[in-house]
């Protein structure tokens, strides 16, 4: 966890960063504070953050996204409310980027009210299991390019690394050397390993930052 007001998750298709994004404001709000929610993906509007609606309105933490999402239309476009992210200051505020360099084109037009702030922590996700990002020169060459299209430096890495439901404690273990090299490519901190919720208990004690997930109901 960290504590800067702004955290963004972002990383390659099918990384797991809308599930992230949305147990981290969940932990956020038990945790205490007031927080909302921005679902930036205007590129693949069919799996996101909306899955989740109503457990964030149950926890009382505020969703933003395209009024399209979860339906047939792809509509490339983002609400008018989006720019709370940056405005509204009493929120700690948490925004789903979309894939790869396409979906962080989007970030670009919130990247100066971001940087000029400087309370945010840019997280890049990885999954060490999925194509194109199996090794960490891989993961890093798409790091740079999700840099150049948002205009946003990351700042920390999350260890995202899983086979969906078969995922075991050795799976987990096995990638946090490939995330260690990517975290000394970069330069960058790794901020936290990731597993699902049934994993935690054999996790919490191997050295790392555990950050224990409850999965959406879509991802597997």
């Amino acid at each position: 966890m960290t504590d800067k007001r702004i955290v963004l998750f972002a990383g390659h298709y099918g990384s797991g960063k809308t599930n992230i994004a949305v147990n981290y404001a969940v932990r956020l709000k038990d945790e205490g504070y007031p927080v909302l929610i921005a679902d930036l993906d205007i590129v693949n509007p069919y799996f996101r953050t909306k899955d989740s609606e109503k457990e964030l309105a149950e926890k009382g933490i505020e969703l933003i996204c395209s009024d399209f999402a979860n339906t047939n239309l792809d509509i490339p476009s983002l609400p008018k409310n989006m720019y709370r992210v940056v405005n509204d200051k009493r929120y700690r505020a948490v925004m789903d980027i979309g894939g790869d360099d396409a979906g962080a084109i989007a970030l670009g037009r919130f990247a100066p009210s971001i940087a000029e702030e400087n309370n945010y922590e840019m997280v890049f996700v990885a999954n060490f299991y999925r194509p194109l990002t199996r090794t960490a020169e891989e993961a890093y060459g798409v790091m740079k390019e999700i840099e150049a299209a948002s205009s946003l430096k990351f700042t920390s890495i999350a260890n995202n690394s899983n086979l969906g439901n078969e995922t075991d404690a050795g799976d987990v273990l096995s990638s946090v050397g490939e995330a260690e090299r990517l975290s000394e490519l970069s330069g960058l901190p790794v901020l936290f390993t990731c597993c699902e919720n049934r994993l935690y208990e054999e996790l919490k004690e191997c050295g790392k930052e555990i950050f224990p997930l409850k999965l959406q109901s879509k991802l597997f």
